[in-house]
């Protein structure tokens, strides 16, 4: 069996503004109807694979688990990392995890935000990689280049490697990402391949690598491990161990200088989204080169990307060339589709303005579902809140605002004090300024309720919970 491992961390910048630090690229819907993370999900899911392992931060547990059940999938694990560390400590906490109950478990790295549209192809490739990592030898897989792009790190294979082998490869070295007269060089020697950053070796082949190339790394997150705390089904890596752990990628700390290395060629068809411009691609152009989403139009356009990525806003473009619009409700993006690698310069020029788009989605999501600000006021905010079926929020109170509930999908179950009571569609409850309640889902759907609170201050840190089954404080 093979055990995957999804790296689900990152902000994903260059995505900006539908890619944001609150909800990164891979719960976004960006190619069709699942998110990024369920599509690798379900990729490396099904005979030959076991339950996969995940590695992500606090925020995001939620959303992974939220995410698993809507494609039908668990993990066999998620670990939570106190702070990003890059690459290198979060594979190394996996493997150790995995090897507790096998050492000479097969592992596979990927990252959970790209798109690999052919995925029997890609399980052929992985299949063919297995034998050399049985073998104890550390597989990273690289792509066929189409392009000479100046986005991906490249692999030089070996003197005598074939690029279009159907088996691993010799590697020569890692390459860094190059300017555009490099990657023309290299794309045409013929033997290089993008490095994809997925990786295939066994549990006790990379932890020797590891004592061997970061043995301080190994002694911090083995302690991290350790001393980890089991909430809620999720295991929590110790912050004081973690926090001593290098902010390092797998292929500076342990690729780069291994020996044991092979690299198996794949090339039917790879993108990490990693730009606007590579989204533009991979969405399959029209005759003219454009791409559209729902409410969206273009007229006398060419080679141009317009989204839309909120319901019931238009957006068109007319006599465009190469350009991306991409239009939220909170955040509009035009640019030069060249230009498109510089969009996390707006993001650092947003953060500096001290403006809340750089980094937060109008909608907010939580454990037991999401909400968005319709309407701020100097004394009220209207919200809309969904709640998953099932779920429920905390028992909480408030110090400095009331609230009206009006339930307009679906029943809620509203705890005011000592009165428990179902609200219907179109009935409505108050909360006093400093009741303690409650709402829940108790139906099987989402409930939709509109709440506006009114108060001197309606910051998200007004409140006291008094009971929370997601265990926040």
């Amino acid at each position: 069996m093979i055990h995957p491992i999804l790296l689900c961390g990152g902000s994903g910048t260059r995505l900006w503004p539908l890619s944001r630090k609150s909800y990164p690229k891979q719960f976004a819907k960006l190619m069709g109807d699942e998110s990024l993370f369920q599509a690798s999900a379900r990729r490396l899911s099904g005979d030959g694979f076991a339950a996969p392992v995940i590695v992500t931060g606090d925020p995001f547990r939620f959303i992974v688990t939220e995410q698993l059940a809507q494609v039908e999938q668990a993990a066999m694990g998620i670990l939570i990392e106190p702070q990003g560390r890059n690459t290198a400590p979060a594979v190394l906490a996996a493997a150790l995890w995995v090897a507790k109950t096998d050492s000479s478990a097969l592992m596979l790295v990927a990252p959970s935000d790209h798109v690999i549209p052919d995925t029997a192809a890609f399980a052929r490739t992985v299949q063919a990689a297995v034998p050399r990592a049985q073998a104890g030898d550390l597989v990273t897989f690289g792509i066929m280049p189409t392009r000479p792009e100046t986005g991906y790190g490249y692999l030089e294979l070996a003197a005598g490697a074939d690029t279009a082998a159907a088996s691993p490869q010799s590697l020569a070295r890692f390459v860094e990402k190059p300017d555009a007269a490099r990657a023309g060089e290299m794309l045409a020697a013929g033997n290089f391949l993008w490095n994809a950053g997925i990786f295939l070796f066994t549990a006790e082949a990379i932890i020797a690598a590891y004592r061997a190339h970061a043995p301080q790394m190994l002694e911090v997150v083995t302690t991290a491990l350790a001393d980890a705390d089991a909430d809620l089904g999720f295991t929590r890596l110790d912050p004081t161990a973690w926090g001593k752990a290098d902010d390092i990628s797998i292929d500076y700390a342990i690729m780069e200088k291994a020996e044991n290395l092979a690299v198996m060629p794949f090339s039917a068809g790879w993108s990490d989204l990693g730009g606007w411009d590579a989204v533009w691609m991979e969405s399959g152009p029209d005759a003219q080169g454009n791409v559209c989403s729902d409410n969206a139009t273009a007229i006398d356009c060419a080679d141009t990307l317009l989204r839309s990525e909120t319901e019931g806003l238009q957006l068109v473009g007319i006599g465009l060339e190469n350009i991306i619009a991409i239009a939220m409700g909170d955040a509009v993006l035009v640019a030069d589709k060249s230009q498109a690698q510089r969009v996390k310069e707006a993001v650092d020029a947003l953060k500096t303005q001290g403006s809340s788009q750089a980094v937060q989605l109008p909608r907010d999501y939580r454990p037991w579902g999401w909400y968005e600000s319709l309407v701020i006021g100097g004394r009220f905010q209207v919200k809309r809140i969904v709640v998953n079926p099932g779920a429920a929020l905390s028992l909480q109170s408030h110090h400095h605002r009331s609230e009206h509930w009006i339930v307009v999908e679906g029943t809620a179950k509203v705890t005011v004090d000592a009165d428990v009571k179902l609200i219907s569609e179109n009935q409505s409850v108050y909360i006093p300024l400093g009741a303690v309640h409650r709402m829940e889902n108790p139906g099987k759907v989402p409930m939709v309720l509109i709440e506006v609170q009114t108060g001197s201050y309606l910051g998200e840190d007004d409140i006291i919970r008094y009971e929370d089954v997601y265990a926040r404080s």
